[in-house]
């Protein structure tokens, strides 16, 4: 019988995980990743990254028969190809530099109402990177022939088939409109929708590469097939992104870094979120990981009364294992209970329940419930 590969492409680490069909980890292969610091900008390393991948896949494919290779990616991010190559480097979100022209951006770009995308620092808003790519490199720009989420990027280059697929796409990029179906004006009037390949499933496949997703959005997937809301999913990592499903978008707060993702039948989510695994580094040094780990708690704890969520809470990634984290997580949620994901990384069970979607629907393994 063979096995799903997961390529979980992330801000600071890419991961290659075979799973069986019963979702037994195989194998895995990880890397870690670069933002090369230019020029002509910081980019991130696309060949290394490739060489890495393409490496890790014949490894895995000469122990395990591979049915299906499933990219998943983090947000904020595409690739910009002239035909078969790029036009430009992939550009690093945290660049701070594409703000350059956001007094011309921003009144073009900001729409909550329509995109649920608030106005974020540096490139976290995919648009303002296209906004400033073009300003910058007005003749490589015009010679863009396909505009690349980063998931889709990595199916092209492994599957040969160029395509869209909503989660990353509605992933606070200010391109599209989540509850319309459609891009945003900005993405229109700039011409920018028309060079995005047409839209597919998550789960398309391409010889048995797949269309992928977003990483938060993967973590989401397995429970969404196997629950009803409301429920919440936290996915943590170097970002800690909180899902309400059946939460109401009215409550969302642009200033509180609040917004709609989209998910993979392209139905909006209430989302919040923080940058906890980056605030764990700095902090945890100087107080601890036990407090360092509840201060991310309160953190989570906060998202999600301002979200107004309800129901399960269900904690993806690698502070799930974390017990002080979740012990926390319990105390401030209670009577909500809290839940650990056995899924390490927070996307595997959801980007492998793609590859027989909508099929076979494999209920996510929950270690156990949290209390404290």
């Amino acid at each position: 019988m063979g096995c799903t590969v997961v390529l979980d492409v992330g801000k600071t680490s890419a991961k290659l995980c075979a799973v069986d069909a019963s979702g037994k980890l195989l194998a895995e292969r990880r890397r870690a990743n670069a933002v090369l610091a230019g020029p002509p900008y910081p980019h991130l390393d696309v060949e290394g990254i490739f060489g890495w991948a393409i490496e890790g896949l014949a490894r895995i494919s000469a122990d395990h028969a591979v049915d299906a290779v499933v990219p998943v990616a983090h947000g904020a991010c595409a690739a910009l190809l002239a035909g078969s190559a790029l036009a430009l480097p992939v550009l690093d979100y945290e660049f701070a530099g594409v703000a350059e022209f956001d007094a011309e951006y921003e009144p073009l770009a900001r729409d909550f109402a329509a995109t649920r995308s608030p106005r974020l620092p540096a490139g976290l808003n995919l648009g303002r990177q296209l906004f400033w790519l073009e300003r910058r490199f007005p003749a490589e720009f015009a010679r863009v022939t396909d505009i690349l989420l980063w998931p889709q990027y990595w199916s092209w280059r492994l599957g040969g088939a160029k395509c869209t697929e909503v989660t990353s796409l509605g992933c606070h990029t200010d391109l599209w409109q989540p509850s319309a179906r459609g891009f945003s004006r900005l993405a229109r009037e700039r011409g920018w929708a028309a060079r995005f390949p047409p839209l597919a499933p998550a789960w398309r496949r391409t010889g048995n590469v797949l269309a992928g997703a977003h990483d938060s959005n993967a973590s989401c997937l397995a429970h969404r097939a196997a629950r009803t809301a409301p429920f919440v999913v936290v996915s943590t990592g170097t970002w800690f992104v909180c899902l309400a499903h059946g939460a109401l978008l009215d409550r969302l707060d642009p200033s509180q870094d609040m917004l709609a993702n989209v998910d993979v039948h392209g139905e909006p989510v209430a989302t919040a979120r923080f940058m906890g695994g980056r605030e764990f580094e700095s902090t945890s040094a100087t107080l601890g990981a036990t407090r360092a780990a509840e201060q991310l708690a309160s953190r989570t704890a906060e998202c999600l009364d301002r979200l107004g969520a309800l129901g399960d809470v269900i904690v993806e990634g690698p502070f799930a294992r974390d017990g002080a984290y979740c012990s926390a997580l319990a105390a401030l949620r209670m009577p909500q209970p809290v839940w650990s994901s056995d899924d390490s990384t927070g996307t595997v069970a959801g980007a492998c329940l793609l590859a027989s979607w909508p099929t076979r629907v494999r209920e996510p393994k929950l270690t156990r419930r949290h209390s404290r």
